[in-house]
């Protein structure tokens, strides 16, 4: 094997140093959007199974199914980068990556199937590497622990044990503050990135984050700059996330509900499945699309996809040539929302009398439902008014509602 040089400052980039260099227990990076820090987490990973012949890495998200598309993506991207895909097998079934050389493996795990973290063995030296991406995700400190007591036992000589996460920080009462940011430890290196450290930004990405910082200051603060977010005056707090079966909760007392809410460019299309228990005050989600760039095309493939091509949806009627197009698609019963004034509100204090149930695979719900704030004026006072921000599965949950809403005047806008 002949041997290639390559410069880590091209491929890398800067900003990283400490994070490259940390072999402390934990490695916590909290950052905007674009500021690079899951490909650079991809990247020193590579570099560090390529560098360490007895090290292992185990990969976790909330969820599996969401792990195709992000981690694994993002480490085949950076072993392309460096330019060594002879060198690694990248297998979808099961997922995992082995560094051919040696045996070394990159395996991946949900937290929707704890028992297969717990059980997790390798055949070539220790796994002594943790990565948690989208950490956020995890809102249990508990089951935080149990993925820490994963890592354990006598590394090799020369190796050491490290837990990484990384996330965009919503919420500033998330216990990911408290645990690592809010104390000083020689064991943590806790750091915050953005978009300014991404050198790899052209002109119409940075202009994205300079119009979001003039017309949206409060979601600049945590998606520009990687500052905590706060979640004082929450428009729904009767929420709860946890397991259930669908079969177990559909009967012939409650009701499937469907909502879309369309996006393209900057937004994305959103699609909400609930199951409604009117009589207990109870609504169910189940789960979700979520996903920006979808034609009209795209958006009713996903839903035939999902299983939902029959299923009666309700859907934001300020783009009625969408829902046209979507009817000759194939999508026979969709429908528009009613309108009538008031309608944000009078939605919202409806689906407020309401405990939500939310099942963990529908991770983007969760993360809006936590951050759909009240708006506040200029002196900082809540106002009868929701932000603008953080309301694509919150709209579409008010359009798949209205038909139990009482009267016809509703409006969805």
């Amino acid at each position: 094997m002949s041997d290639t040089r390559i410069s880590l400052q091209n491929i890398v980039g800067k900003g990283y140093k400490e994070f490259w260099n940390f072999k402390g227990r934990y490695r916590v990076c909290k950052g905007s959007r674009a500021s690079k820090k899951s490909k650079t987490a991809a990247l020193n990973w590579i570099f560090r199974i390529m560098k360490y012949p007895q090290s292992n890495l185990l990969v976790i998200r909330k969820t599996f199914a969401t792990l195709k598309d992000s981690c694994y993506t993002d480490l085949k991207w950076a072993i392309h980068r460096f330019g060594v895909d002879s060198l690694f097998e990248c297998k979808l079934s099961p997922l995992e990556i082995t560094y051919k050389p040696t045996g070394q493996k990159i395996l991946f795990r949900g937290l929707d199937d704890p028992l297969k973290i717990t059980s997790i063995t390798v055949s070539v030296g220790c796994l002594c590497w943790l990565w948690i991406e989208e950490a956020y995700e995890i809102d249990s400190e508990t089951d935080f622990n149990m993925l820490d007591e994963s890592i354990r036992g006598i590394t090799p000589e020369g190796l050491f044990k490290q837990i990484t996460l990384t996330f965009n920080p919503w919420n500033e009462h998330h216990w990911l503050k408290k645990r690592f940011f809010d104390v000083y430890d020689d064991n943590i290196l806790a750091m915050t990135t953005n978009y300014t450290c991404n050198e790899w930004l052209d002109e119409s990405d940075l202009k994205l984050f300079e119009d979001m910082k003039i017309s949206n200051p409060r979601r600049y603060q945590v998606a520009g700059l990687g500052n905590w977010g706060i979640t004082d005056g929450l428009i729904y707090e009767n929420f709860e996330e946890r397991f259930f079966d669908i079969n177990e909760v559909r009967n012939s007392g409650t009701k499937a509900v469907f909502g879309l809410d369309f996006g393209y460019t900057n937004d994305p299309s959103a699609l909400f499945c609930g199951v409604i228990d009117a009589a207990n005050k109870v609504l169910y989600v189940f789960d979700e699309m979520y996903e920006k760039a979808l034609s009209n095309e795209a958006i009713a493939e996903r839903i035939r996809s999902m299983g939902y091509g029959k299923e009666k949806i309700t859907a934001d009627s300020s783009e009625p040539k969408s829902i046209d197009r979507l009817r000759e698609l194939g999508i026979y019963h969709i429908k528009g929302a009613r309108k009538g004034k008031d309608s944000i509100n009078n939605g919202i204090d409806f689906i407020q009398d309401f405990k939500i149930i939310i099942h963990p695979k529908c991770t983007n719900f969760m993360k809006e439902i936590t951050n759909y704030q009240w708006d506040r004026d200029k002196s900082g006072r809540n106002i009868n008014k929701p932000i603008d921000d953080f309301n694509h599965l919150m709209d579409a949950m008010r359009y798949a509602m209205e038909n139990f809403m009482d009267g016809n005047t509703f409006s969805f806008d």
